[in-house]
């Protein structure tokens, strides 16, 4: 164990999570060693740690803003590497229920780009802080703790190519961002602790990507068409140019408890032609493929309440998708974990090994907003399993409307995309001009003219 506190951070897991909490654990530990079981330096694509990296991200304003205060010029970084950032709004096509949104300027970027760019740009920022170093292919065997098993002290490690047997990373403080799989639940009960409980929504979902390449510009000045699933619509679809001048674009499509979009390239274009939005279709369906569709199955969402746990070993925290993962249609994941990173950065200042319960008491009333939106919006769903208050009734019966309005109403859809993109609370589209707004033009029989695809190249 180390000689004093303060003097080495371990953090499993080098995604954008595990790199986010590197950069801060770096301004307060003068060692701050990540870990992870993929090859790091270097990686221009996807990993295999990172199973959904293959398939369509967005960053959304939020988190957006949180990563270019943290890494000032990263959206300089962003736009030399290809990538085009835009209006949430009003440089995107939005389409729900098979509608186009009006197009509303809301100050507020978006980052519609593939997680191998975004993690590789926060990688190579972080990589220049001298004081992290990170261990790469490396399995991540279980936890070093004090007899008691009160503290934890460190972290047991092996090489995956065998090349030397296992080792222990002395720490003063172990932050766990291994994601969805992480096995710190498994860790506590081993230890004597209680697992958190689980929230769950099951949603079944699985997003199909294919990539292709267009002979003509399907975007104009736009940066991405977007088809947001909704109940009365539940298949949708992400797409976007890929960085560079090439023609290449990148299409994911998602489908809901059950409805999954195929593998086969027959199947994949049948979907897209069964999609609402038929300009997305007329784009791909003369265009050349570049691979075949690959898929990533997300059975549910998962919220791990740590904070509820009465006991918890000092020296450990949990964050990113390893406390709470989120349906990824709604792109909340990467600005949540950005958010986080702000929390872990306040506790610090604290203390340089801040309690557990404060820690995870401070991130719960920070995922509170996003996982109510998300959960709130996949019990639209008949088939998703969970209990349907009046509440969650009317929210989406209010929502759906708000949706139809925003066609005709752009400060609509501006409410709508600052809460999509964390930066307004829920709770902003019951403001009483917006009802009003909603229930004026909810009720329109046929959409209001707007730009059409051809209109805006």
């Amino acid at each position: 164990m180390p000689d004093q506190l303060g003097n080495r951070a371990v953090v499993l897991g080098g995604s954008l999570a595990g790199l986010l909490a590197a950069d801060v654990l770096a301004e307060v530990y003068p060692e701050v060693v990540v870990v992870d079981r993929d090859e790091l330096a270097g990686v221009a694509g996807p990993r295999r740690g990172v199973p959904h990296g293959r398939h369509a991200h967005g960053l959304v304003a939020r988190g957006q803003q949180i990563l270019e205060k943290r890494f000032p010029g990263l959206m300089t970084d962003m736009e030399a590497a290809g990538v085009r950032p835009g209006d949430f709004s009003g440089d995107i096509r939005w389409y729900f229920n098979g509608m186009l949104l009006r197009p509303a300027q809301t100050g507020l970027l978006s980052v519609p780009c593939t997680r191998p760019v975004i993690e590789r740009l926060v990688r190579s920022r972080v990589q220049e802080v001298r004081n992290v170093r990170f261990l790469e292919q490396y399995d991540i065997v279980g936890l070093e703790t004090t007899p008691d098993a009160g503290r934890v002290t460190g972290v047991r490690v092996q090489p995956r190519d065998g090349s030397s047997g296992l080792e222990v990373l002395g720490a003063d403080l172990v932050v766990d961002t291994t994601g969805r799989g992480s096995r710190t639940p498994a860790w506590l009960e081993e230890l004597g602790y209680s697992r958190p409980v689980e929230d769950r929504v099951k949603v079944d979902l699985a997003y199909t990507t294919r990539h292709y390449r267009v002979s003509r510009d399907p975007f104009g000045s736009d940066i991405a068409i977007i088809a947001a699933a909704t109940p009365s619509h539940p298949r949708g679809a992400f797409y976007y140019r890929l960085p560079g001048d090439d023609g290449r674009v990148e299409l994911s499509l998602t489908g809901v408890l059950g409805d999954h979009p195929p593998t086969d390239p027959d199947g994949f274009l049948e979907f897209v032609r069964s999609l609402p939005v038929p300009e997305i279709y007329e784009s791909v369906r003369e265009a050349e493929p570049i691979d075949d569709p690959v898929m990533f199955r997300f059975p549910a969402s998962v919220r791990r309440r740590y904070e509820r746990l009465s006991r918890f070993p000092e020296g450990l925290l949990v964050m990113g998708d390893a406390v709470c993962s989120f349906n990824p249609v709604y792109a909340q994941g990467m600005a949540v974990a950005a958010i986080e990173s702000r929390v872990l950065a306040d506790q610090l200042r604290k203390a340089p090994v801040p309690p557990a319960r404060d820690f995870f008491q401070a991130i719960s009333r920070q995922i509170d907003s996003p996982w109510d939106f998300a959960a709130t919006a996949d019990l639209g769903y008949p088939g998703v399993e969970g209990r349907r208050t009046a509440k969650v009734r009317m929210i989406n019966g209010y929502v759906a409307r708000l949706q139809r309005a925003a066609v005709y109403d752009e400060s609509l859809t501006n409410a709508l995309m600052r809460v999509a993109g964390l930066v307004d609370e829920p709770t902003a589209l019951l403001r009483p001009g917006r009802i009003l707004r909603t229930l004026r033009h909810s009720g329109r029989r046929t959409p209001a003219p707007a730009p059409l695809a051809v209109a805006r190249d």
